[in-house]
């Protein structure tokens, strides 16, 4: 500051001290899939079931209205979609099938019209016309004739049309690249998010595709970038033993990863479907990432997602055995084995069961726990986060005061809130030798210790017969 001549009085505002630091969001979903309405490859989000309203009804083979109701079933949540189905590319075209009306309303079989359809006679010599002769709903793909028009009711009709088609989606668009454009698509495009809504997903998820290896893959590496945990599931109709092998070399299920950022789910569960009104199955990963969700809303990310009980299901794709005292029950068998699954016992409903991530057993360090390992992840990002306001300054035991203060005040929080059991940020004047701190590069040491969770509990008994001298008085 300039010291110029001044015959008065100044203020001179000056920044020192501790800052409060922001603490990131943790209960992000980041959704990878298919939809037959909404943005395509665009990352949207999604708070409410009016959101996920525009991307279309759960019908089979899109997996994003699907996965949306069972993470909004829970209760709970901030999803950010990414869609990658292109009405205009994955698409099929079906021609002249046979539609007759049940009184005034006929059908195609399937949903989501690409464009308009051409609806004729069963010999194709007329031609209907839209909005004289009939009205079509394109999302449903029915057809109801206007009385005043020439279709008669019950007529047989012809409808050439074409439909957006999931099935035509590839695993390479699931994973994503960077377009002409520069923009990233499919998976990819999760990790410019922060810069779009000043937040990442946490918690990810491909529902459907993350059984195939190259997807799998890519999700556990995206969520190492984001600093979040990737969801996996086995395929539809393994058996315990499968999965079981499957974390080995030898095994078909692609279960075979110690990334602690990574969820193995098993089995698929059954919803009912009020579209056909009958159960279907459905991916675990998408009713556990609400569970996580909402727990973290309810209760704080440093609680465990296991044993909460599942809503919005019916029942399980496979019944597995499971008893809180039985360490050769199937359910105890996955969770030894890293393997998340689902424990359903007498009064109890079918809930979460597993605390630790794949990299369980290989890894014995704490942060196997999945809880363990998402309170370290905001912990670390909520502090880089705020050091923005400081980077750059001069560097003066002042600077440095601040930095420590900020940082202890935060963990202080966290601890009154229960996230950590103890923790410090310290600067040790021997990590941080003057040729280092003459390039700008400062070293601060965080120590901490998020709780773990009450896995195991035992009790030691033993039959004391000195208690019967009670009966002598």
């Amino acid at each position: 500051m300039a010291a110029n001549f001044l015959h008065g009085v100044e203020t001179i505002e000056i920044e020192r001290g501790a800052r409060p630091i922001r603490e990131v969001k943790s209960a992000v979903i980041g959704l990878v899939g298919t939809a037959p309405l909404g943005p395509v490859n665009t990352a949207t989000l999604a708070l409410s079931d009016r959101d996920a309203a525009t991307f279309g009804s759960a019908v089979p083979g899109f997996s994003i209205p699907q996965a949306l109701d069972a993470i909004f079933d829970q209760g709970a949540g901030t999803v950010i979609v990414v869609n990658v189905l292109d009405p205009s590319v994955h698409k099929t075209s079906v021609a002249a099938e046979a539609v007759t009306l049940t009184g005034d309303v006929g059908q195609t079989a399937k949903p989501y019209w690409v464009g308009a359809a051409t609806v004729t006679n069963t010999g194709g010599t007329v031609t209907y016309v839209l909005g004289t002769d009939y009205t079509a709903d394109p999302a449903t793909g029915k057809i109801s004739r206007i009385a005043s028009g020439t279709i008669a009711a019950g007529a047989a009709l012809k409808v050439t049309y074409a439909y957006a088609d999931p099935s035509k989606v590839t695993t390479a668009e699931i994973i994503g690249a960077i377009d002409g454009a520069g923009r990233r698509t499919g998976l990819k495009a999760l990790l410019d998010t922060h810069n779009l809504f000043g937040f990442s997903a946490k918690i990810l998820i491909a529902p459907g595709y993350a059984t195939q290896a190259a997807v799998s893959a890519e999700l556990i590496a995206v969520a190492a970038r984001l600093r979040a945990v990737a969801l996996v599931d086995a395929p539809v109709g393994a058996t315990v033993a499968q999965v079981l092998a499957g974390r080995g070399p030898s095994g078909t299920i692609n279960f075979n990863t110690s990334s602690e950022r990574a969820i193995l789910c098993y089995p698929h569960l059954k919803v009912y479907d009020t579209a056909t009104g009958q159960d279907r199955l459905e991916p675990y990963s998408q009713r556990l990432a609400g569970v996580m969700a909402a727990k973290d809303n309810e209760n704080g990310y440093w609680w465990s997602p296991s044993n909460t009980e599942i809503k919005g299901i019916v029942g399980v794709e496979r019944l597995l055995t499971a008893g809180i005292n039985d360490p050769q029950s199937e359910a105890n068998l996955l969770n030894e084995a890293g393997v998340v699954t689902v424990f359903n016992s007498f009064g109890t409903g079918v809930r979460t069961w597993g605390n630790r991530s794949a990299a369980w057993p290989s890894v014995s360090h704490p942060k196997n726990f999945i809880s363990v390992r998402r309170t370290a992840d905001i912990l670390h990002e909520s502090v880089e986060y705020a050091m923005l306001q400081f980077m750059d300054r001069p560097i003066t035991r002042a600077l440095i005061d601040a930095i420590t203060e900020s940082v202890n005040a935060f963990i202080r929080t966290l601890i009154g809130r229960g996230a950590l059991i103890d923790g410090s940020c310290t600067y040790d004047a021997a990590r941080n030798p003057p040729t280092e701190v003459a390039l700008g590069h400062l070293t601060f040491s965080v120590a901490f210790m998020p709780p773990p969770p009450a896995e195991r509990i035992s009790f030691e008994s033993f039959i004391d017969i000195e208690l019967l001298r009670q009966l002598a008085t």
